[in-house]
């Protein structure tokens, strides 16, 4: 994985003043009007380090919430409501390290008074409920070391538990796919492959189902290559009728200062189009011009 801002389109604001961002933003959302320039020429170019500053200033001199403020005067989609988005579980879980769980899970605590692993517990079941637990214990091992007889012996476990069986044996794959390193795991994948004549992805859809099959593939590809996991995402959030809002919004925004660059380079190689001309097109929120802005342009 990339380091911080070295490959993302958003990085720290030289001359960063949150007093005088604040006051900007202020003057942009009030009176009759909303000078959304603005308010972009701001937001798009602070890191999220910078925006929390912000919004801690915006709080102490008007005595008002920053985003209460934004949400009165745009139309921008909050990724909340009734039901679970199973599809933003898998996302999260699937692709943050160790460390970035944790916070969520403490960061959750905080905001909502529960324990994430709990409200998991209460609104999913069986083995894709066990999956999203073990992800958000955020204990994968981060090394880089590959033992290269355990990849062979992991490789044939997830043969033996599932193309070479009647059934599947399910916490195998769990606890291969949720505990390994990302070097160790796609060794393990060229191994799988080796021995099953077949790529680990098209074993997964043909022996799981549903939010199962769903967070296992998410897995494999965040493991494989996690920019073309994103960029598939984005695809998938704007291709067809309509756009899936809080996919694009939460990617778009999480992933600026971290790989977007390569996001938007395997965006291109997979699709043949820009992230940017493809948002461009396809997009006709008022939330438009910031993921312009966020994609870093043409």
């Amino acid at each position: 994985m990339a380091a911080l801002g070295q490959r993302g389109t958003v990085r720290e604001f030289s001359g960063f003043n949150p007093q005088e961002d604040a006051a900007k933003l202020r003057k942009a959302m009030k009176g009759f009007g909303t000078d959304e320039d603005a308010i972009i020429e701001v937001l798009a170019k602070r890191t999220i380090a910078q925006r929390q500053q912000i919004k801690l200033d915006y709080k102490t001199a008007f005595g008002r919430v920053q985003t209460d403020d934004l949400r009165g005067v745009t139309n921008c989609v909050c990724p909340q409501g009734a039901g679970t988005d199973e599809g933003c579980l898998i996302e999260i879980l699937a692709s943050r390290n160790n460390q970035e769980i944790r916070k969520i899970v403490a960061t959750y605590k905080k905001e909502f008074g529960k324990n994430l692993e709990d409200d998991i517990s209460g609104d999913t079941s069986h083995m894709f409920q066990r999956v999203l637990v073990s992800l958000a214990t955020g204990n994968r091992d981060e090394g880089n070391h590959v033992n290269e007889e355990q990849a062979k012996q992991d490789a044939q476990t997830l043969f033996q538990a599932g193309e070479k069986q009647w059934g599947t044996d399910e916490v195998a794959f769990l606890s291969i796919l949720c505990i390994r390193n990302p070097y160790h795991l796609r060794r393990v994948f060229e191994d799988y492959k080796k021995i099953a004549n077949k790529d680990i992805e098209a074993s997964v859809k043909g022996e799981m189902s549903g939010s199962l099959e769903n967070a296992l593939l998410a897995i494999v590809r965040n493991m494989k290559n996690q920019p073309a996991y994103f960029a598939e995402r984005l695809y998938k959030s704007m291709k067809g009728a309509g756009t899936e809002d809080n996919t694009l919004i939460r990617v778009m925004v999480s992933r600026c200062e971290i790989d977007m660059l390569d996001i938007r380079q395997e965006f291109q190689r997979m699709y043949g189009k820009s992230l940017y001309s493809f948002i461009k097109g396809d997009c006709s929120g008022d939330y438009k011009k910031i993921l312009l802005q966020l994609s870093g342009g043409e």
